[in-house]
């Protein structure tokens, strides 16, 4: 027996030598792929934000704040990454969850098409109620009810910022087809 658990240690060593097992655990991690997504994003962000006038500190340009916040997001997804690749594997992680969650995705997906659609025809308190109803649908412990108090919620407070206080030209109620 114990001839046995020092050959499976002699091969786990020889493995982590090789580095054929830190790269490997690495390819299974979550925060490796989200890091690298955060920092291609923040990357992209910024080379975007080179195409209009940066302007000084005291004169910002359009393009300073798009600069600053790819920035931040490259730093982050560098911080994302890095814990990626500092934190050990742990048993039974996986990439992907074990069952697709497809009627999450459906309705985080469809929230917003809900509110082109509804914005669009009937104005801005019926396109945020319907896109966040329909969203909170997404979650296996919603309710009917806690998803319409949610929705009523955020449209109420929605509606005051952005037509009262923000004055947003986005009309409250609109009928048209």
């Amino acid at each position: 027996m114990l001839v046995g658990q020092a050959a499976k240690a002699s091969d786990n060593e020889r493995k982590v030598n090789s580095g054929d097992v830190g790269l490997e655990n690495l390819l299974k991690k979550k925060d490796f792929y989200a890091g690298l997504a955060v920092m291609l994003l923040g990357a992209g962000v910024t080379l975007n934000s080179t195409t209009y006038k940066l302007g000084t500190m005291m004169h910002m340009g359009p393009g300073m704040f798009p600069l600053i916040l790819g920035i931040l997001l490259i730093f982050v997804g560098i911080l994302i990454f890095a814990s990626g690749v500092m934190t050990p594997l742990e048993e039974g992680e996986r990439i992907l969850p074990k069952s697709m969650e497809w009627r999450g995705w459906a309705c985080i997906l469809a929230g917003p098409l809900m509110f082109i659609l509804f914005g669009e025809f009937l104005g801005m308190v019926a396109a945020t109620f319907m896109c966040v109803f329909v969203s909170a649908l997404g979650d296996r412990t919603a309710t009917l009810k806690g998803s319409a108090l949610l929705a009523a919620g955020i449209t109420v407070g929605g509606a005051f910022l952005f037509s009262y206080v923000l004055k947003v030209p986005f009309p409250l109620f609109r009928w048209g087809f």
